[in-house]
């Protein structure tokens, strides 16, 4: 049998138990609200109340607390977001100006160009004295460069002796160059100077293999092909076609990729690309193209580029002068231009750009000129500059090196 203390009820407990760290908050008494809000009031104040005194674990505002934190981090979740969006917009803005900045740099470049040899022709049909012309072209060059660097807008290059030892060579073979050019242009169409300048990578690649050891691969080999089999078609169709012309401009190629390997060959210290940009280095060598060329322009032709000298041959002294000033300046120009391009893309996209000027160049110089193209010489300028740009293309793609 059992014994009546089994049945003992056992004293009540409380639900809510006393914290022994923290004392039982005193009982505030509950007004209720004779509107209907009133309820709403004692479940809140009841609810403050549970939640203060009751242990961390059963209550302690636990539901407030977690909606407050739910809320808190969906906010940061949204502003993150937002902000995401905010810096893609940005980026894509960003993109999109410097797309817009490249895209006006090519097109200054080649409308440069395009005014150079326009203005540079017509100048050359009336005033066959090139060495005068290259000279007034390189004083003008000079000018500019030196204005930039008196006013600030071009940073004034620190350069040392043995620089300026090392950079006379180039200034050499660039005087030549533009001389040469000038003479070509002077003698033939604008339009078959440049269908043959289209072969300056073979001269490139010829004259890399003697003077550096860089051997082409096959495949850049093979792209000369279409390159020199174009400009032999379009030579001997070319109704302006004389010797004179012919190998001027061959002569141009081979100076200027002399002065690409010498510029490879001399310019090799870190220090010196760093403390030497390529537009101050073109304006270097614009300024002692002028002093070199300066001579030779008195010995040969004499100085005939005056207004005496221009009216006594009967012609206009305004047009003459002033076309010659602005082919100058856009010589300049267009050459400033290419080394602000070369200094955001790659060589390879420059050397694509170059070959596209070539074309506009070409295109727009018969357009203006009017002249003469037979189908056959068109067909042989195409397949030169098809070559050029399948030449740019295996430049960029490198040999894989040989496994043992």
């Amino acid at each position: 049998m059992q014994s009546a203390a089994a049945f003992r009820p056992c004293p009540a407990r409380p639900l809510v138990g006393r914290s022994p760290s923290r004392p039982l908050l005193p009982a505030r008494p509950i007004r209720v609200s004779s509107t209907g809000a009133g309820a709403g009031a004692v479940a809140a104040a009841a609810s403050t109340r549970c939640g203060a005194v009751g242990p961390r674990g059963l209550g302690h505002g636990l539901l407030p607390v977690s909606t407050d934190r739910e809320g808190k981090a969906r906010q940061r979740t949204v502003a993150c977001a937002a902000a995401g969006k905010a810096g893609k917009a940005e980026e894509e803005g960003g993109g999109f100006l410097k797309t817009l900045q490249l895209g006006a740099f090519f097109g200054l470049w080649y409308l440069f160009n395009i005014y150079f040899n326009i203005y540079n022709k017509q100048v050359l049909k009336v005033f066959p004295y090139p060495i005068n012309i290259t000279e007034v072209q390189f004083a003008v060059g000079a000018a500019v460069a030196v204005f930039m660097w008196i006013t600030g807008i071009l940073k004034r290059p620190k350069i040392s002796g043995a620089q300026l030892l090392a950079i006379v060579p180039l200034a050499i073979v660039h005087t030549m160059g533009n001389l040469f050019t000038n003479m070509s242009l002077g003698k033939v169409a604008v339009s078959f100077t440049h269908t043959i300048k289209a072969m300056e990578p073979f001269f490139s690649v010829v004259l890399s293999a003697i003077f550096l050891g860089e051997l082409p691969t096959v495949w850049v080999g093979l792209s000369l092909l279409p390159i020199v089999g174009g400009v032999a078609l379009a030579s001997l169709t070319e109704a302006s076609f004389n010797w004179a012309g012919f190998w001027s401009a061959m002569a141009s190629n081979v100076t200027f990729q002399s002065r690409n390997v010498l510029s490879k060959k001399l310019m090799v210290k870190k220090e010196d690309q760093e403390s030497l940009d390529n537009i101050n280095l073109f304006s270097i060598i614009t300024v002692m193209s002028f002093f070199l060329l300066a001579p030779v322009t008195f010995f040969t032709e004499g100085v005939k580029m005056t207004p005496s000298f221009l009216q006594s041959a009967g012609l206009n002294v305004n047009q003459v002068l002033t076309r010659s000033l602005l082919a100058a300046l856009c010589f300049h120009a267009y050459q400033q231009v290419s080394y602000m391009i070369l200094a955001v893309v790659s060589p390879v996209t420059h050397s694509v750009g170059n070959c596209v000027k070539r074309v506009v160049v070409i295109v727009t110089s018969v357009l203006f000129f009017r002249t003469p193209v037979s189908p056959i010489n068109s067909l042989g300028t195409a397949i030169a500059l098809a070559g050029v740009f399948l030449y740019s293309q295996l430049k960029r793609l490198k040999p894989k090196p040989k496994t043992a």
